[in-house]
């Protein structure tokens, strides 16, 4: 039999201290993408300040939040699996990964716009109806786009009264600077800078007409939740501490503010407008929403909106090609097919 003298059995057990010390220190890590925007902001200043990292140390995981500079590139490399999580609009959420064939579930709903989003036509004292025979910019297949649809059919209108100009959202800002442009459906900044450059325009739709239809949810892969249930409690525990930051009552409100006008290059009080037209979710609220009889039928109108243009993939039958399973663990669509969910259980643990 073999025998180790006392130093080379310190020697030994001093190795397997430093492989399992190192094996402790190897934790998971998780990478949320999203892009600029007023109403993402609340997760940028959460991985700035500490705010993920303190809920993912909580966990035993790593949770950071990159930064990419283009919307649709972060709904691309979600898909192929490159981040857990990124943030898009429930109508991206369910054309992109969900129609793809990824399992996704919306962890959180984080706000909806209420005028973020609208509608411009060149001219005074104009209305919804000025559209017809018009040529319109926007970003097509987008939330935008969405919109307008949306706006046509609230005065007997569809895109066949219309044309469409698939116009890419870093030009859409000075649209109106070539006097054949007629009409634009864009966002906020794009949206308040062209108002106020153009004054002889007239705004005829925005998404305040059209409340709970252009929401944004933090998206992650079902698949990974299921691995790592503590993910959803984790960012669903980050969102919320850093929203509660846009309370004028909270103490590290004007702090939030400032790094927003830094990080969005414009001034505290355009931050405020911008904000203004944001309305985010409560866990409470949140909840409510997404169990509600009006969030199914806004599902089954985005569904709708995606299939008449070919979003849904090129063998889907039909609208309800797609299954979505609602908070209250209803399905629209088919049930066969699941593949976005909205589930309640993270909203519930923060709202308990």
């Amino acid at each position: 039999m073999l025998k180790f003298s006392s130093g080379a059995r310190l020697a030994s057990l001093f190795l397997v201290c430093l492989v399992c010390s190192g094996q402790a220190a190897a934790k998971e890590t998780y990478k949320i993408a999203w892009t600029i925007y007023a109403g993402t902001m609340p997760l940028g200043y959460a991985q700035d300040h500490g705010i993920l990292k303190k809920w993912g140390d909580k966990y035993g995981f790593d949770l950071e939040a990159m930064q990419l500079n283009d919307y649709m590139e972060a709904q691309t490399q979600f898909t192929a699996g490159q981040f857990a999580g990124t943030v898009a609009i429930t109508l991206d959420a369910l054309t992109i990964p969900a129609s793809s064939g990824v399992d996704t579930s919306v962890v959180v709903p984080l706000s909806t716009s209420v005028g973020s989003d609208g509608i411009i036509i060149r001219g005074k004292e104009k209305g919804l109806v000025d559209l017809k025979n018009k040529s319109i910019n926007l970003v097509e297949l987008s939330g935008s786009h969405y919109m307008l649809v949306r706006a046509l059919e609230s005065v007997g209108l569809t895109e066949k009264d219309v044309n469409i100009v698939n116009t890419s959202d870093s030009d859409i800002g000075a649209i109106f600077s070539d006097k054949s442009a007629q009409v634009v459906a864009t966002w906020k900044p794009q949206l308040s800078e062209i108002l106020k450059q153009y004054p002889d325009t007239s705004l005829v739709f925005d998404t305040s007409d059209i409340p709970g239809e252009i929401v944004d949810g933090l998206i992650v892969h079902t698949e990974t939740l299921k691995q790592e249930p503590n993910l959803g409690k984790a960012i669903a525990g980050a969102w919320f501490e850093a929203v509660a930051l846009l309370s004028e009552s909270h103490p590290e409100h004007q702090q939030l503010i400032k790094y927003m006008a830094e990080q969005l290059n414009t001034t505290e009080a355009d931050i405020k407008s911008q904000l203004s037209t944001i309305e985010f979710f409560t866990p409470q609220s949140g909840i409510e929403y997404i169990t509600s009889a009006s969030f199914k039928t806004k599902m089954q109108q985005i569904s709708e909106f995606a299939f008449a243009h070919g979003l849904l993939g090129e063998r889907a039958p039909s609208a309800d090609h797609i299954g979505i399973v609602a908070g209250d663990r209803k399905v629209i669509g088919n049930k066969d097919n699941v593949k976005l969910r909205f589930p309640s259980e993270w909203l519930n643990g923060v709202a308990q």
